[in-house]
């Protein structure tokens, strides 16, 4: 492993531009792709892409929210202290790789948006406490944990195939979750991909001599945000530090959590995370803005997404609307059998996540095709519509897309990581199959 994940990471290093090049290649592919293999003409496209660029601004604006409130919270002093007492389990540079990849793992299972930010904070904070750590590679296992995200239970296809009214209700109607996430297949591939991940990064680990240097600055703890106030404070400033404001709109924050969670249960969704990290951010620094300097400290990691999300959402809506998304699945289906089925749309999904890197994304444009050939060919509805969820989860590791708010709370690049995430892409796409096939 060490040795296949040494040549990915050359590999990357070589041929992998930044991230905001990739999404421009990617623009310039499917646009090329969409008027040789659709109907749509050169401006038919232009028109899509330019509709679709501003597409995701609320989805980007959480997001950008959920690196800022994330970090924001991990740099308050009870939170860092929490971070550092857990890190310190680790005693050696492996114990730490595979720690990092075991707690993202849950983490993501639980949350997706929590286990993102989290395990990157938790990798860094590792390689703080422990001496001589690979860097890059606790950061790229902080990643790679996302492979369990959508076999648990914030999982989007699954969780919207059992809402009413969710778009493919009237083709195969709901799809409950006894259905999908609490099935022996999903239940072995998440378990599997829990128990082995830490063993698979432990042995990509580098010797030491061939680790790259970081730069210390990255390891930096943020500095404390609090003020003291002298005597002669204005009334101004004591309204900036007090802890009754803070401690009012806190409670507020989580009066509203505490009953929406009554109402709908514990449902956790990128909303609820980023109130809960808001809240709990402001809480823990306990003054308006003592909490105001840390997401100033935070917010200059959230430049990847903004410059980036707007050429996805394009990419996505040319995807989409061209009918190339529908023909590419369209493709894998008319080749499939009811045994093959869930394996091809699970490669279909993971083709077609370069361009549309999106849970819901996949959930539109492969689920009226894949939905009804499911039923046609008496193929498990339940187990196509996780085949469409895996694979989006499986292409993860060779799209940067999701890796933005894990690097931009490193301080890294994506060359950095991906070589890595690669060589797991290619031991959990076993694991995904074997469920997929034997259960």
């Amino acid at each position: 492993m060490q040795a296949v994940s040494k040549f990915f990471t050359a590999m990357v290093n070589k041929y992998l531009p930044d991230p905001l090049v990739f999404a421009m290649l990617l623009t310039i592919l499917v646009f090329i792709l969409g008027i040789t293999l659709t109907p749509n003409s050169a401006m038919d496209m232009v028109g899509m892409w330019g509709d679709g660029f501003w597409g995701l601004l609320a989805f980007a604006m959480q997001m950008a929210l959920i690196v800022v409130t994330g970090h924001a919270m991990a740099s308050s002093p009870l939170v860092r202290k929490g971070l550092k007492k857990v890190a310190s389990i680790a005693k050696t540079p492996a114990q730490g790789v595979m720690l990092v990849t075991f707690a993202s793992g849950i983490a993501c299972t639980l949350n997706w948006g929590f286990g993102l930010v989290i395990g990157a904070l938790f990798a860094k904070e590792v390689a703080r406490s422990v001496p001589k750590s690979d860097y890059r590679l606790l950061i790229a296992s902080a990643y790679i944990g996302f492979l369990t995200w959508h076999g648990g239970l914030s999982a989007s296809i699954p969780l919207t195939a059992a809402t009413p009214g969710n778009p493919m209700e009237k083709m195969s109607g709901l799809i409950p979750l006894t259905e999908t996430i609490f099935t022996p297949y999903n239940i072995f591939i998440t378990v599997a991909l829990i128990v082995t991940l830490p063993f698979l990064t432990r042995m990509m680990m580098r010797p030491e001599e061939e680790i790259p240097p970081i730069d210390p600055k990255l390891l930096v703890e943020d500095p404390s945000m609090a003020k003291v106030l002298g005597k002669d404070a204005t009334i101004a400033e004591r309204m900036e530090e007090s802890r009754i404001l803070a401690y009012l709109i806190a409670g507020l924050g989580f009066i509203y959590l505490g009953t929406y969670f009554m109402e709908k249960g514990f449902e956790l969704n990128i909303n609820t995370v980023n109130l809960l990290f808001f809240m709990m951010g402001l809480l823990l620094h306990g003054t308006p803005m003592s909490y105001m300097r840390a997401v100033s400290n935070a917010v200059r990691g959230t430049a990847g997404i903004v410059a980036q999300f707007p050429f996805y959402a394009g990419i996505q809506l040319m995807m989409e609307h061209s009918g190339l998304g529908g023909l590419i699945t369209e493709w894998f289906i008319n080749i499939s059998s009811a045994d093959s089925f869930a394996i091809l749309t699970f490669f279909s999904s993971g083709l077609i996540n370069f361009a549309v890197p999106s849970g819901g994304g996949h959930w539109v444009i492969q689920g009226p095709f894949v939905m009804p050939a499911a039923e046609a060919l008496g193929a498990d509805a339940g187990k196509a519509a996780m085949a469409i969820a895996y694979g989006e989860a499986w292409m993860n590791m060779a799209q940067p897309f999701w890796a933005l708010p894990a690097l931009a709370i490193a301080g890294l690049g994506v060359r950095d990581i991906m070589g890595f995430c690669v060589t797991a892409l290619l031991w959990s796409g076993v694991i995904f199959l074997a469920g997929l096939y034997f259960f």
